[in-house]
C-alpha cells in the first residue's frame, strides 16, 4: 500500500478507536465488568475495516465523514459482538483472538455473553439520540437502523452463522450453499458498512447498489483470504490457531475447491470489487486498500 494511505488508514483507525473508547468510558459499579468485557474487546487490535469502508463511500459520495465517526463506529460494535458470540464454548470455542485470550476466556462466559448483547443493541441507542439531537434526520435514522439490524440479523449474519451450525450435518454440501452461507456471514456486514456511508452522504439508489455490490465481492474476496490463511497462517501471525476449520469438519472454500483455485477466486472477487470502485470518483484509497487486503498475511 502507498505510504500516503497507509498514513491516512492510520489516522482513522486513531478516531475510530478513540471512539469506540468514549462508548465505554462511563462505568457504573453495577455494570462496570460487563463494560470492561466490552472495552477489552472493543479496543484489542483489529483492522477496523467496516468503519473504513463506510467512511470512503461517505466521502467518495461528497459526505463529510468528520461529523459521523460515532455512526460508522456502530458497524464495528456489530461486527466485536459476533466476534465476541463466536468464540465461546457453545459456539466456535476458540480460546484466542488477535493475539489475546478470548472475552469468555478473560472475563467468563457470562460477562462475554452480555458484553455481545450490549454491543449488538448499543448501535440502534446511538442511532437514535443521533437523532434525538438533531445530528441526522429521520430518515436517515430509520435508514440506517434498517440497514444494520438486516445485515446483523436472522436473514443476515446470525443466519450465517445458523447455517454455518447447521452445514455441518448437511449430507450434500455444494459450491451454492458455500456461497449463500458466506453471503450471509461475511458478505452482509461488509456490504452494511458501504452503504451506510452511502445514506450519510444522501447518495441515489443506483450509487448505492453499486456500493452493496462492491462489499458483496470485497467479502467474498475477503472469506476465501480467510480459509486459506485458516491453511497456510500460523498463530504468531493471525493471532489465533489455524486449521480449526478442518478440525470442525466446516467446508470452506479450500476444501471444497483446493487451494489454488481459492487463490484465483479470490483474485477474480477482488478484480470485480475494483470494477465497481471505478464508478466511484476519488476511489484511490479505498482501492489499494482493496488490493491489500486480498495480498494479507492477517
Amino acid at each position: 500500500m502507498q505510504e500516503i494511505y497507509k498514513k491516512q488508514i492510520a489516522d482513522y483507525q486513531e478516531k475510530i478507536k478513540n471512539t469506540l473508547h468514549s462508548f465505554t468510558k462511563e462505568k457504573e459499579f453495577y455494570k462496570k465488568e460487563v463494560m470492561q468485557a466490552m472495552e477489552y474487546s472493543l479496543l484489542s487490535s483489529g483492522k477496523r475495516i467496516r468503519p473504513i469502508l463506510a467512511i470512503e463511500f461517505c466521502k467518495m459520495c461528497g459526505g463529510d465523514y468528520r461529523n459521523y465517526y460515532y455512526i460508522v463506529c456502530c458497524i464495528e460494535l456489530i461486527h466485536c459482538f459476533s466476534l465476541i458470540h463466536d468464540d465461546l464454548p457453545c459456539m466456535d470455542d476458540d480460546d484466542y483472538r488477535r493475539g489475546m485470550p478470548s472475552c469468555h476466556k478473560k472475563f467468563g462466559e457470562a460477562e462475554a455473553l452480555l458484553a455481545g448483547d450490549a454491543l449488538n443493541t448499543l448501535p440502534f441507542e446511538i442511532i437514535t439520540n443521533a437523532c434525538k439531537t438533531g445530528k441526522i434526520t429521520a430518515e436517515t435514522a430509520v435508514k440506517l437502523i434498517g440497514e444494520i439490524s438486516n445485515a446483523a440479523g436472522i436473514n443476515g449474519m446470525i443466519g450465517g452463522q445458523a447455517f454455518d451450525m447447521y452445514s455441518v450435518k448437511m449430507k450434500h454440501f455444494n459450491a451454492q450453499n458455500l456461497n449463500l452461507l458466506q453471503e450471509l456471514k461475511t458478505c452482509r456486514l461488509l456490504e452494511a458498512s458501504c452503504v451506510i456511508g452511502c445514506i450519510l452522504a444522501d447518495a441515489d439508489d443506483k450509487t448505492t447498489e453499486y456500493a452493496r455490490e462492491f462489499g458483496k465481492r470485497l467479502g467474498y474476496a475477503f472469506q476465501i483470504v480467510d480459509d486459506i490463511l485458516d491453511v497456510e497462517g500460523s498463530f504468531d501471525t493471525l493471532g489465533k490457531p489455524i486449521g480449526s476449520d478442518e478440525e470442525k469438519g466446516k467446508i470452506t472454500y479450500v476444501t471444497m475447491i483446493g487451494i489454488d483455485q481459492a487463490k484465483e477466486a479470490a483474485r477474480h472477487q477482488t478484480l470485480e470489487a475494483l470494477n465497481l470502485l471505478e464508478k466511484f470518483d476519488n476511489n484511490e484509497l479505498l482501492s489499494d486498500l482493496t488490493m491489500d487486503l486480498l495480498n494479507r498475511k492477517k
